[in-house]
């Protein structure tokens, strides 16, 4: 039996409709179809085909679905480890989850490097509504985009910016270590999440003009 996942392949939940199914398998068609000179591949275009077979038939999804079972647990949620909830703190950390995520995807899987907003919910492990500002927000700065079908992915302002803060900003490189299928050369350490108030806030983050104005007067008196 084949060891591919077709739901993983196609990004779509186990539970998707057969317009959903129909849909994606267009989008990815396009892209994947070896004519396409850009980002043809012959071998995922096989594959999609071989997925798109079995889950648009009734009868081999459901034999499908019976019969597969996933090689390993799904992954916790990176809130188990991350605060993203407490107010301005969280925020940043929201927004360096889900470039981690993204950056972990793209190495992972070039081709196909989109993630779907369900799966970033169920990755990062809170509901969409708190990450409408943070994607606002990376778009803005072009950090992230999104693809045709809604997915966001990861641009190559997003992958520098991952790669250059890693090292001096804990959090990042915690969420890097602890993101889906990480490679080798990322299971290193972590660090406090507390850490991702200060580092990234020159380039991800707002910075507090109150308080540095307040360090400026104190500054004076000395």
């Amino acid at each position: 039996m084949t060891t591919l996942n077709y739901y993983e392949f196609l990004q779509i939940s186990p539970n998707a409709e057969p317009e959903t199914i129909h849909r994606v398998f267009r989008f990815l068609a396009a892209r994947l179809h070896p004519d396409n000179p850009e980002t043809g591949d012959a071998d995922r275009f096989s594959q999609l085909k071989q997925a798109y077979d079995v889950l648009s038939s009734p009868a081999l999804r459901a034999e499908y679905d019976a019969s597969y079972k996933k090689d390993e647990d799904e992954p916790d949620p990176l809130s188990n480890s991350v605060d993203f909830m407490d107010s301005l703190e969280g925020e940043l950390n929201r927004r360096l989850g889900l470039l981690a995520l993204l950056y972990q995807r793209r190495r992972t899987n070039p081709a196909l490097p989109e993630v779907s907003l369900m799966e970033v919910e169920m990755r990062m492990g809170f509901p969409r509504d708190y990450l409408e500002f943070t994607t606002w927000y990376l778009l803005k700065k072009g950090y992230i985009t999104r693809a045709d079908n809604s997915a966001f992915t990861l641009t190559a302002e997003g992958v520098d910016f991952v790669e250059s803060q890693r090292a001096s900003v804990p959090v990042l490189n915690k969420l890097l270590t602890s993101g889906a299928t990480p490679s080798a050369a990322d299971k290193r350490g972590g660090g406090s999440a507390h850490a991702s108030a200060h580092g990234p806030n020159a380039v991800i983050g707002e910075r507090r003009k109150g308080d540095r104005r307040k360090q400026d007067r104190s500054g004076s008196h000395n």
